[in-house]
């Protein structure tokens, strides 16, 4: 049975990551078709074409391999100044301006007459930008609505006032999981008689309405005397122990720690519905360490690249599509968990990953999104100066230039995946 959920959960989340691609593909496809212009191709997925159909002028289809798709937008590079857009020139010196020339050649020899008002490169810098950020603008829809239904329809474990347990000694968080010796110091909280089940409603006179302010006074109470006010059975109890102090993790920074009071509870977690702030708040954390990670990419691969040929993998490295199908699969067969926490798990990684794909697509370098992005705000900023000092217009950025650039960065973003997928085939990042 478990073989079983395992590879629903892997299916489950294969599916997802297609339906991501379609829908960020289809991000490009709508805004470029109500803009005028011309699209011949709509594919899910690369190599070897499994199925296609042709609606109009455009083809959609499906490919072999989904590890990405693509919309070909008719006009991408603009001609040559001075040139007829029909044509180029019938030689070229120099391996960057061959390597221009002949895409640009390729993309004029089925560009008919009918076809030159409908030219991307023709398009105002602004329709630009809204056709190529729309693809990640999906993903980035896709991740709010995931993160919404997770956090607002299914809520997010919270932990409350009521006690769920009470630590026998004060010790680091660095000893945690070790067993307590007769030398290690017994916590404020066994001293005061706090037993699971109590739910703590007031500290040294304050009123308690969250976990989060009770572990703000704790911490900073020091080693003072503590006045802290129970409820048990109905009945409130006041109990008076000083806090001890010993070093934690801060809560402002997890790398370093700090010397801060101790009382020794842990809560019981409930699952509560989150607001429409919570959401915003858990997305806007997630976009952070997203873009820290993206920022540390080519350091972390170096780990990856070690653990591909023997190395440990660190569990919180990158991953590939592969591992993380692994990773969903474990998802919903770790600790045996109910369905409702199984669709929870998928949901919140294809969240995660959609917003990954959103992220790294603004990166401003092609061939991502971002490097047309910038490329057409470059655009609109020498145009708008031209116009501002009264200048010719210099016409549309020409993306051809920028070719060597897409290569280079393409040439490497395959290998990067290359051998992520072999370090997540021998050497797996693994939840248990």
């Amino acid at each position: 049975m478990t073989a079983l959920i395992y590879t629903l959960g892997v299916l489950v989340f294969v599916v997802g990551v297609i339906v991501s691609i379609a829908l960020h593909e289809v991000g490009h496809l709508y805004p470029a078709k109500k803009f005028g212009v011309k699209v011949t191709q709509y594919f899910v997925g690369f190599g070897n074409t499994v199925w296609s159909t042709r609606r109009g002028e455009t083809e959609y289809g499906l490919k072999s391999i989904p590890l990405g798709g693509y919309v070909k937008l008719v006009g991408m590079l603009p001609p040559e100044k001075e040139q007829d857009p029909a044509t180029v020139r019938d030689s070229n010196t120099g391996l960057f301006t061959q390597l221009a020339a002949d895409a640009r050649h390729a993309e004029y020899e089925t560009i008919t007459e009918a076809d030159q008002d409908r030219l991307f490169y023709k398009l105002p810098w602004w329709k630009k930008v809204i056709v190529m950020a729309g693809g990640p603008m999906v993903n980035v829809a896709i991740s709010v609505v995931l993160f919404a239904i997770v956090l607002m329809g299914f809520g997010m474990l919270t932990p409350t006032t009521t006690v769920a347990g009470v630590s026998d000694c004060a010790i680091t968080d660095a000893e945690a999981g070790r067993a307590c010796t007769d030398e290690d110091p017994v916590t404020p909280a066994r001293q005061a008689g706090i037993v699971p089940g109590d739910r703590i409603v007031a500290f040294n006179g304050e009123q308690i309405t969250s976990w989060e302010q009770l572990t703000g006074l704790i911490r900073g109470n020091s080693d003072r005397e503590a006045t802290i006010v129970i409820e048990r059975d109905g009945q409130r109890i006041a109990e008076q122990v000083p806090t001890t102090v010993i070093p934690r993790v801060s809560l402002e920074d997890p790398e370093r720690t700090e010397e801060v009071g101790f009382l020794g509870v842990e809560p019981v977690q409930e699952q509560v519905r989150q607001g429409p702030v919570v959401v915003g708040e858990v997305m806007w954390g997630q976009v952070q360490a997203t873009a820290e990670a993206i920022a540390r990419l080519p350091v972390r691969m170096v780990d990856v690249t070690r653990a591909a040929f023997g190395a440990e993998r660190p569990n919180d490295g990158p991953i590939s599509v592969v591992g993380a199908s692994r990773v969903a699969g474990e998802l919903v067969t770790i600790n045996e968990p109910t369905w409702a926490e199984r669709a929870q798990r998928l949901m919140m990684l294809l969240a995660s990953l959609n917003l990954f794909l959103a992220l790294f697509n603004f990166v401003p370098l092609l061939p991502l999104d971002g490097g047309h992005i910038a490329g057409a705000i470059w655009e609109g900023l020498k145009r708008g100066w031209a116009r501002m000092w009264g200048r010719p217009d210099p016409g549309p950025v020409d993306v051809a230039r920028m070719l060597p650039v897409a290569y280079a960065v393409g040439g490497i973003l395959i290998i990067m995946s290359v051998i992520l997928i072999y370090a997540d085939i021998v050497n797996p990042v693994r939840l248990s």
